[in-house]
């Protein structure tokens, strides 16, 4: 089951590419795909349950849902998500 959720905080393909080694290292998490321009996730997974499991990662990479509570902890976490993700990011 394809699921998208909006995040804040996700600024540029860095962020995108740190979004998707950290979601894809979950079980079950398949097919992530990010919009950088619309800050949305999608991703595939059999099981809904696998959503909360979502959250919490991308929460504690600093890319809370919009709507929640985005702290200025989630802001610097993002910050350092965004260059360990330019860092790493596949040419």
């Amino acid at each position: 089951m394809m699921t998208t959720i909006e995040v804040l905080n996700l600024k540029c393909n860095g962020c995108a590419n740190t979004i998707t080694k950290g979601l894809l290292s979950l079980e079950e998490i398949k097919d992530v795909s990010i919009d950088v321009a619309t800050s949305s996730v999608s991703f595939d997974s059999n099981n809904e349950e696998n959503l909360k499991l979502v959250k919490e990662k991308l929460v504690a990479m600093g890319y809370p849902e919009v709507g929640d509570t985005n702290t200025i902890v989630h802001k610097a976490k993002s910050f350092i998500s965004c260059a360990t993700g330019r860092i790493t990011l596949e040419e």
